[in-house]
């Protein structure tokens, strides 16, 4: 794995976008947390106040640390989705080019035992349903890579003989058959086909 520098995708690369969708998803929800934790915070400080013709208010407080908290949780999700929104994948000959909206890492095919879909549950009982692209090193993983560091997941294998450790691609629905289709073609050899009962 490295970490592309000068270098680039072939002009005949298939590029994706994977963060708009999330971006389209989470700024929303973020934007709206936030008004309501500024609205929060600012009715719990008029209650401590006693602004207008109120009393002041100690019961305000709790007012005050629920909208810093919303007010926290809506701009940390407003900002992690802008951030993600020029997230993309590219899939050349030379390996699958990975960047998080900050950085990019490429990861060539001869360094990838087996690459492979795999499908998760979560959420309240395992009601959201999660694909990913499970990307397995024939070396070790690079737990210090900034873009490759948070990717590292240890669980069992999806195929025998395959690593531990491997990164995980998380994908968005709408993203999913694009990339998908894209590695298949680049490096069939690698792909191995969906656990039982793992397809949507």
């Amino acid at each position: 794995m490295s970490h592309p520098g000068h270098l680039s995708p072939s002009p005949t690369a298939t590029v994706i976008h994977t963060g708009r969708q999330a971006t389209r998803r989470v700024l929303p929800r973020g934007i709206v947390l936030t008004a309501l934790g500024a609205l929060t915070l600012s009715g719990g400080t008029v209650a401590v106040a006693g602004l207008g013709e109120r009393t002041p208010n100690p019961a305000g407080f709790g007012g005050i640390l629920i909208g810093l908290l919303m007010g926290f949780a809506g701009i940390s999700s407003v900002v992690a989705a802008w951030s993600a929104r020029r997230s993309t994948v590219t899939v050349d000959e030379s390996g699958l080019w990975v960047n998080n909206g900050d950085a990019g890492v490429v990861i060539p095919w001869q360094d990838l035992a087996g690459v492979g879909l795999h499908w998760s549950r979560t959420g309240r009982r395992g009601s959201i349903r999660i694909c990913s692209l499970e990307l397995y090193p024939n070396s070790s993983v690079q737990h210090d890579d900034p873009v490759l560091g948070p990717l590292v997941r240890d669980e069992e294998p999806l195929r025998p003989g395959l690593s531990r450790q491997r990164y995980r691609l998380t994908l968005p629905a709408s993203s999913r058959n694009a990339v998908v289709t894209a590695v298949q073609h680049r490096v069939p050899q690698l792909w191995f086909a969906v656990p039982s009962g793992g397809a949507p």
